[in-house]
Protein backbone atom coordinates (compact mmCIF):
# COMPACT_ATOMS: atom_id res chain seq x y z
CA UNK A 1 0.00 0.00 0.00
CA UNK A 2 1.18 3.49 -1.10
CA UNK A 3 2.37 5.74 2.20
CA UNK A 4 0.12 8.86 2.48
CA UNK A 5 1.67 11.84 3.07
CA UNK A 6 0.62 14.57 5.19
CA UNK A 7 -0.20 17.26 3.32
CA UNK A 8 -2.09 19.43 6.00
CA UNK A 9 0.58 21.16 7.50
CA UNK A 10 2.18 22.18 4.33
CA UNK A 11 -0.76 23.66 3.01
CA UNK A 12 -1.92 25.61 6.32
CA UNK A 13 1.25 27.70 5.99
CA UNK A 14 1.01 31.60 5.73
CA UNK A 15 3.39 34.20 5.24
CA UNK A 16 0.32 36.62 6.35
CA UNK A 17 1.24 38.23 9.67
CA UNK A 18 -1.15 39.95 11.47
CA UNK A 19 -1.34 43.68 11.68
CA UNK A 20 -0.96 45.58 15.38
CA UNK A 21 -2.77 48.39 15.45
CA UNK A 22 -3.89 50.53 18.33
CA UNK A 23 -7.18 52.12 18.07
CA UNK A 24 -7.14 54.32 20.88
CA UNK A 25 -8.35 57.21 18.91
CA UNK A 26 -11.53 55.63 18.60
CA UNK A 27 -11.56 56.01 22.73
CA UNK A 28 -9.95 59.33 22.83
CA UNK A 29 -11.02 61.46 19.86
CA UNK A 30 -14.71 61.59 21.13
CA UNK A 31 -13.34 62.81 25.01
CA UNK A 32 -10.64 65.10 23.37
CA UNK A 33 -13.82 66.59 21.13
CA UNK A 34 -16.07 67.24 23.58
CA UNK A 35 -13.91 68.52 26.22
CA UNK A 36 -12.54 71.25 23.11
CA UNK A 37 -16.30 71.71 21.85
CA UNK A 38 -16.86 73.07 25.64
CA UNK A 39 -14.14 74.79 25.95
CA UNK A 40 -15.48 76.46 22.27
CA UNK A 41 -18.96 77.19 23.43
CA UNK A 42 -17.97 78.61 27.00
CA UNK A 43 -14.56 81.24 26.21
CA UNK A 44 -14.97 81.50 22.83
CA UNK A 45 -18.60 81.85 21.88
CA UNK A 46 -19.27 82.88 25.44
CA UNK A 47 -16.63 85.26 25.87
CA UNK A 48 -18.06 88.13 27.72
CA UNK A 49 -17.25 90.55 25.11
CA UNK A 50 -19.89 89.22 23.20
CA UNK A 51 -22.73 90.34 25.63
CA UNK A 52 -24.38 93.16 27.28
CA UNK A 53 -25.44 91.77 29.87
CA UNK A 54 -23.76 88.91 32.52
CA UNK A 55 -19.94 89.75 32.25
CA UNK A 56 -18.96 87.31 35.23
CA UNK A 57 -16.20 84.82 34.23
CA UNK A 58 -16.93 82.17 36.75
CA UNK A 59 -18.69 79.51 36.80
CA UNK A 60 -19.21 75.96 34.56
CA UNK A 61 -22.56 78.18 32.46
CA UNK A 62 -22.35 81.57 33.69
CA UNK A 63 -25.29 83.34 32.52
CA UNK A 64 -25.66 85.58 29.22
CA UNK A 65 -27.76 87.90 27.82
CA UNK A 66 -27.81 90.41 25.17
CA UNK A 67 -25.43 89.20 22.64
CA UNK A 68 -23.99 91.24 20.31
CA UNK A 69 -23.66 88.97 17.04
CA UNK A 70 -25.74 86.25 15.38
CA UNK A 71 -22.17 83.87 16.54
CA UNK A 72 -22.34 84.81 20.38
CA UNK A 73 -26.38 83.64 20.05
CA UNK A 74 -25.11 79.75 19.51
CA UNK A 75 -24.12 80.29 23.52
CA UNK A 76 -27.75 81.02 24.63
CA UNK A 77 -28.87 77.86 22.88
CA UNK A 78 -27.52 76.30 26.26
CA UNK A 79 -25.76 73.34 27.89
CA UNK A 80 -26.39 71.00 24.38
CA UNK A 81 -24.63 73.19 22.22
CA UNK A 82 -21.28 72.65 23.50
CA UNK A 83 -21.86 68.82 23.17
CA UNK A 84 -23.19 69.12 19.89
CA UNK A 85 -19.93 71.20 18.60
CA UNK A 86 -17.79 68.02 20.17
CA UNK A 87 -19.97 65.94 17.62
CA UNK A 88 -19.22 68.13 14.98
CA UNK A 89 -15.26 68.00 15.41
CA UNK A 90 -15.59 64.19 16.28
CA UNK A 91 -16.98 64.02 12.50
CA UNK A 92 -14.22 66.40 11.24
CA UNK A 93 -11.74 63.71 12.63
CA UNK A 94 -12.62 60.33 11.21
CA UNK A 95 -13.56 61.94 8.36
CA UNK A 96 -9.69 63.28 8.24
CA UNK A 97 -8.61 59.87 9.99
CA UNK A 98 -10.60 57.79 7.23
CA UNK A 99 -9.40 59.65 4.49
CA UNK A 100 -5.93 59.27 5.02
CA UNK A 101 -6.58 55.61 5.62
CA UNK A 102 -8.82 54.71 2.29
CA UNK A 103 -6.27 56.96 0.37
CA UNK A 104 -3.72 54.93 1.26
CA UNK A 105 -5.23 51.60 0.92
CA UNK A 106 -6.77 52.56 -2.18
CA UNK A 107 -2.64 52.31 -3.25
CA UNK A 108 -0.41 54.36 -6.09
CA UNK A 109 -2.16 53.43 -8.94
CA UNK A 110 -5.57 52.55 -10.56
CA UNK A 111 -6.63 48.76 -9.37
CA UNK A 112 -8.17 47.54 -12.65
CA UNK A 113 -5.29 48.31 -14.30
CA UNK A 114 -2.71 46.92 -12.08
CA UNK A 115 -4.70 43.35 -12.02
CA UNK A 116 -4.42 43.43 -15.88
CA UNK A 117 -0.98 44.00 -15.56
CA UNK A 118 -0.38 41.12 -12.75
CA UNK A 119 -2.69 38.56 -15.22
CA UNK A 120 -0.20 39.48 -18.05
CA UNK A 121 2.70 38.58 -16.01
CA UNK A 122 1.12 35.41 -14.98
CA UNK A 123 0.32 34.08 -18.32
CA UNK A 124 3.99 34.70 -19.35
CA UNK A 125 4.79 32.84 -16.10
CA UNK A 126 6.83 35.76 -14.85
CA UNK A 127 6.16 35.52 -11.31
CA UNK A 128 8.68 38.04 -10.03
CA UNK A 129 7.69 40.85 -12.19
CA UNK A 130 4.04 40.48 -11.52
CA UNK A 131 5.47 40.61 -7.67
CA UNK A 132 7.02 43.66 -8.57
CA UNK A 133 4.03 45.35 -9.90
CA UNK A 134 2.13 44.54 -5.90
CA UNK A 135 5.14 46.47 -4.50
CA UNK A 136 4.32 49.97 -6.89
CA UNK A 137 0.97 49.39 -6.44
CA UNK A 138 0.55 49.29 -2.78
CA UNK A 139 -2.59 49.33 -0.51
CA UNK A 140 -4.91 46.76 0.45
CA UNK A 141 -5.39 44.95 -3.41
CA UNK A 142 -1.47 45.24 -3.59
CA UNK A 143 -0.67 43.59 -0.41
CA UNK A 144 -3.36 40.56 -0.68
CA UNK A 145 -2.23 39.91 -4.28
CA UNK A 146 1.27 40.09 -3.28
CA UNK A 147 0.56 37.41 -0.08
CA UNK A 148 -1.12 35.13 -2.90
CA UNK A 149 1.81 35.37 -5.22
CA UNK A 150 4.49 34.55 -2.31
CA UNK A 151 2.19 31.24 -2.16
CA UNK A 152 1.92 30.97 -5.79
CA UNK A 153 5.14 30.92 -6.56
CA UNK A 154 6.10 28.52 -3.55
CA UNK A 155 3.47 26.00 -5.03
CA UNK A 156 4.56 26.41 -8.50
CA UNK A 157 7.69 23.83 -7.48
CA UNK A 158 5.55 22.10 -5.01
CA UNK A 159 5.07 18.36 -5.76
CA UNK A 160 3.71 17.18 -2.63
CA UNK A 161 0.13 18.62 -3.49
CA UNK A 162 -2.51 18.34 -6.88
CA UNK A 163 -3.14 21.11 -8.62
CA UNK A 164 -7.01 21.01 -6.76
CA UNK A 165 -4.96 21.14 -3.49
CA UNK A 166 -3.16 23.72 -4.69
CA UNK A 167 -5.75 26.66 -5.53
CA UNK A 168 -7.11 25.90 -2.21
CA UNK A 169 -4.17 26.83 -0.44
CA UNK A 170 -3.70 30.11 -2.86
CA UNK A 171 -7.54 30.54 -2.41
CA UNK A 172 -6.89 30.28 1.82
CA UNK A 173 -3.78 32.46 1.22
CA UNK A 174 -5.92 35.25 -0.24
CA UNK A 175 -8.80 35.04 2.23
CA UNK A 176 -6.58 35.42 4.59
CA UNK A 177 -5.18 38.34 3.47
CA UNK A 178 -8.26 39.56 3.31
CA UNK A 179 -9.15 39.36 6.53
CA UNK A 180 -6.37 41.42 7.51
CA UNK A 181 -7.18 44.33 5.15
CA UNK A 182 -11.11 44.65 5.09
CA UNK A 183 -11.60 45.45 9.69
CA UNK A 184 -8.37 48.68 8.41
CA UNK A 185 -10.74 50.06 6.36
CA UNK A 186 -14.14 49.58 7.90
CA UNK A 187 -12.76 50.93 11.31
CA UNK A 188 -14.16 53.61 12.88
CA UNK A 189 -17.14 54.39 10.49
CA UNK A 190 -19.45 53.04 12.82
CA UNK A 191 -18.77 56.54 14.55
CA UNK A 192 -19.78 58.46 11.27
CA UNK A 193 -22.94 56.23 11.44
CA UNK A 194 -23.70 56.77 15.00
CA UNK A 195 -23.03 60.46 15.21
CA UNK A 196 -25.34 60.67 11.84
CA UNK A 197 -28.40 59.37 14.13
CA UNK A 198 -27.51 60.37 17.25
CA UNK A 199 -26.71 64.43 16.22
CA UNK A 200 -30.00 64.92 15.18
CA UNK A 201 -32.03 63.52 17.96
CA UNK A 202 -29.43 65.84 19.95
CA UNK A 203 -30.46 69.02 18.49
CA UNK A 204 -33.76 68.22 18.85
CA UNK A 205 -32.97 67.70 22.51
CA UNK A 206 -31.64 71.02 22.68
CA UNK A 207 -34.39 72.76 21.26
CA UNK A 208 -37.16 71.42 23.21
CA UNK A 209 -35.24 72.15 26.32
CA UNK A 210 -34.62 75.93 25.48
CA UNK A 211 -38.53 75.94 24.33
CA UNK A 212 -39.22 74.79 27.62
CA UNK A 213 -37.17 77.35 29.31
CA UNK A 214 -38.42 80.06 27.15
CA UNK A 215 -42.28 78.96 28.07
CA UNK A 216 -41.20 79.00 31.52
CA UNK A 217 -40.22 82.61 31.61
CA UNK A 218 -43.29 83.86 29.69
CA UNK A 219 -45.53 82.13 31.94
CA UNK A 220 -43.97 83.58 35.03
CA UNK A 221 -43.30 87.13 33.64
CA UNK A 222 -46.25 87.67 30.99
CA UNK A 223 -46.66 91.05 29.05
CA UNK A 224 -45.26 91.67 26.07
CA UNK A 225 -41.71 92.03 27.09
CA UNK A 226 -41.79 88.30 27.99
CA UNK A 227 -43.77 87.07 24.05
CA UNK A 228 -40.25 88.90 23.30
CA UNK A 229 -38.35 87.42 24.97
CA UNK A 230 -40.39 84.15 24.17
CA UNK A 231 -39.85 84.28 20.16
CA UNK A 232 -35.95 85.33 20.80
CA UNK A 233 -35.95 82.47 22.98
CA UNK A 234 -36.92 80.17 20.84
CA UNK A 235 -35.10 81.95 17.89
CA UNK A 236 -31.33 80.39 20.11
CA UNK A 237 -33.11 77.20 20.56
CA UNK A 238 -32.95 76.40 17.19
CA UNK A 239 -29.06 76.97 16.97
CA UNK A 240 -29.47 73.20 18.48
CA UNK A 241 -31.48 71.46 15.84
CA UNK A 242 -29.34 73.35 12.83
CA UNK A 243 -25.89 72.18 14.55
CA UNK A 244 -27.75 69.05 14.64
CA UNK A 245 -29.04 68.32 10.95
CA UNK A 246 -25.87 69.82 10.09
CA UNK A 247 -23.30 67.88 11.57
CA UNK A 248 -25.79 64.70 10.34
CA UNK A 249 -25.77 65.51 7.04
CA UNK A 250 -22.16 65.99 6.90
CA UNK A 251 -21.65 62.36 8.48
CA UNK A 252 -23.77 60.77 6.11
CA UNK A 253 -22.55 61.78 3.27
CA UNK A 254 -18.98 60.81 4.09
CA UNK A 255 -20.26 57.25 5.69
CA UNK A 256 -21.60 57.01 1.93
CA UNK A 257 -18.32 58.60 0.09
CA UNK A 258 -16.25 56.51 2.15
CA UNK A 259 -18.33 53.04 1.69
CA UNK A 260 -18.46 53.58 -1.83
CA UNK A 261 -14.84 53.56 -1.70
CA UNK A 262 -14.43 50.60 0.33
CA UNK A 263 -16.70 48.62 -1.89
CA UNK A 264 -14.35 49.27 -4.63
CA UNK A 265 -11.59 48.20 -2.80
CA UNK A 266 -13.04 45.23 -2.02
CA UNK A 267 -14.53 44.33 -5.38
CA UNK A 268 -10.68 44.68 -6.40
CA UNK A 269 -9.34 42.60 -3.69
CA UNK A 270 -12.15 39.49 -4.87
CA UNK A 271 -10.75 40.00 -8.34
CA UNK A 272 -7.40 39.90 -7.12
CA UNK A 273 -7.96 35.99 -5.88
CA UNK A 274 -10.61 34.96 -8.91
CA UNK A 275 -6.96 36.26 -10.56
CA UNK A 276 -4.32 33.80 -8.81
CA UNK A 277 -6.90 31.07 -8.73
CA UNK A 278 -7.72 30.93 -12.16
CA UNK A 279 -4.29 31.56 -13.53
CA UNK A 280 -2.68 28.75 -11.37
CA UNK A 281 -5.51 26.51 -12.50
CA UNK A 282 -4.81 26.96 -16.18
CA UNK A 283 -1.14 27.13 -16.65
CA UNK A 284 -0.13 24.31 -14.11
CA UNK A 285 -2.35 21.81 -14.52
Amino acid sequence: MAETRPTAAKASSSSVQPKRSSNAISWLAPLCCIIIGYCIWRFVIGNPDNFTVGKQNGGFWPDREGAVNGFAKMYLGGIIVPVLIGCFLTVITFVIERLLTVSKASGTGNNAEFIRKVQYHLANKNVDAALTECDKQKGSVGNVMKAGLRKYKELISDTSLDTEQKVLSIQKEVEEATALELPMLEKNLVFLSTIASVATLLGLLGTVLGMIRSFSALGAEGGGEAAAKLSQGISEALYNTALGIGTSAIAIIMYNVFTTKIDSITYGIDESGFTLTQSFASLYK
